[in-house]
């Protein structure tokens, strides 16, 4: 079937619908009424000969044939976004566009500071959405373009995903002001003989220490697993437990509890964070001024 004889809008809302998972939602997200939506998936429907959506329950699941179609739906409708962004030229100060930018929320408390700032000081109606995405799904989201940029380690991706090293951390452990067994220093053999926490979104599966030690047939007993390194610096400054974790990030959030700051008594790779962004955004105006802002909060960081 050719293309002239297809009404382009229906790929947007077919998006919409995947996206949103829901009909009455993609209506809210495209200012449409939901007849409006029943009727595009209803001519959808006909033309591919294929539901696309089922529902379950209060969701609209995609059938094999929708999963199929939205990453080169989303390209494309990405392309013709930037075709016609890019005939306007990219003016900050006077821009009201919101970016959005992945990365994990252990870099949120040390890069949305000085990239905030960055950003207020040469557009101030320019926003931006700080978001997590599961690793999996970052190339596609930064394809379709629901994703600007994203900030994460270094990722096996396709060479369609650009990216650049940000920063090398190191790793560091943290331990109480009094701590009977460490005064100032701290060797491999000391270091296991404490018990220790492990700060991890993760439900189960090492820290990048554990992989570290077991390479050595050595393991740490780990007392404490939680969420947020928050919470286990505040943990550290009222016991005798110990933490491992990144250099910049520890500089941040153990300044209100100023607890003792040590090498981590092991040779350890340092912990790569890049930037990342979509081919397709390469020479784009506005994601090339984003990146410039990110790179320089970088610049900012302490440490």
């Amino acid at each position: 079937m050719h293309i002239s004889r297809v009404d382009l809008n229906l790929f947007i809302v077919f998006e919409a619908i995947y996206s949103e998972g829901s009909l009455t939602r993609a209506s809210l997200k495209m200012n449409l009424t939901q007849p409006a939506i029943s009727h595009a998936l209803g001519r959808l429907r006909q033309l591919f000969d294929d539901p696309l959506f089922e529902r379950q329950g209060h969701v609209m699941v995609p059938t094999p044939l929708a999963r199929s179609m939205i990453e080169p739906v989303r390209q494309s409708l990405r392309g013709f976004e930037l075709t016609l962004n890019g005939a306007e030229r990219f003016d900050p100060a006077s821009s009201t566009r919101s970016f959005t930018l992945a990365l994990r929320d252990v870099l949120e408390a040390t890069m949305l500071p000085p990239l905030m700032a960055g950003i207020a000081a040469q557009a101030a109606g320019v926003g931006l959405n700080a978001l997590q995405v599961g690793r999996r799904e970052l190339e596609s989201e930064l394809a379709g373009g629901t994703l600007d940029a994203a900030i994460d380690v270094l990722l096996p991706l396709s060479p369609e995903i650009r990216h650049t090293q940000l920063v090398m951390d190191q790793t560091v452990v943290l331990a109480r002001h009094g701590h009977p067994a460490v005064r100032g220093a701290l060797d491999l053999d000391g270091y296991l003989r404490q018990e220790h926490i492990l700060a991890s979104s993760r439900r189960r599966g090492p820290g990048l220490e554990d992989v570290e030690l077991s390479r050595l047939g050595l393991q740490r007993r780990v007392k404490l697993r939680c969420q947020h390194y928050y919470a286990a610096c505040r943990v550290v400054s009222q016991t005798d437990l110990l933490l491992t974790m990144p250099e910049r990030l520890a500089r941040v959030v153990n300044q209100q509890f100023d607890n003792q700051m040590l090498p981590f008594p092991l040779p350890m790779p340092g912990l790569d964070v890049h930037l990342y962004w979509h081919a397709n955004v390469d020479t784009d105006p506005a994601n090339a001024w984003l990146r410039q802002r990110v790179i320089e909060a970088v610049g900012a960081l302490p440490g």
